[in-house]
Parts: C-alpha cells; structure tokens; sequence
C-alpha cells in the first residue's frame, strides 16, 4: 500500500511530537492544537484509503498525547501497511 519510507518518516514525527507534547502545551504556545502534530504526523500517509486514515489519526491522537499508550501495537501496524 504504502511504502516503507512513508512508514518510518510516520513513526519519526509521532515519536517527535510525543516527545515535545505536554499537557499544558495549548496554553504555552497560543494557537497551538494537537491537530497540527496529527496533521504532520500522518501526512506520509495521505494515499491510504480514508477509514486507514481516521484510524491512523485516532491512534496517533493517542500515541502523542498518552505518554503511557502502548506503541508497540501501533509500529506494528505501520509496519503492516508497508506490506500490505
């Protein structure tokens, strides 16, 4: 479906924008919303069908904002769209 690259470049940005998000972040950096990282997080993603995207959007959500959410799900499934 999609190419490896794609998948890495995916899973480089959510663990960037985990790793700068903080809960008051909205409130630090006025304008700032969560959907921006989602945004540029999934953007490798974009020739997916939409259903993997919404999918994809939900759980990247999840994997930057839950600092105790189980990645290891979540690089599986990017790895599976590499070899679908």
């Amino acid at each position: 479906m999609i190419d490896r690259t794609d998948t890495e470049t995916t899973l480089y940005r959510v663990a960037i924008s985990a790793f700068t998000y903080y809960s008051d972040k909205p409130h630090a950096e006025p304008g700032y919303t969560v959907d921006e990282d989602v945004a540029w997080s999934i953007e490798p993603l974009a020739s997916l069908p939409d259903a993997v995207l919404a999918e994809m959007r939900s759980t990247i959500r999840a994997m930057i904002t839950n600092p105790t959410a189980n990645r290891r799900g979540f690089i599986a499934r990017l790895a599976s769209l590499a070899e679908e």
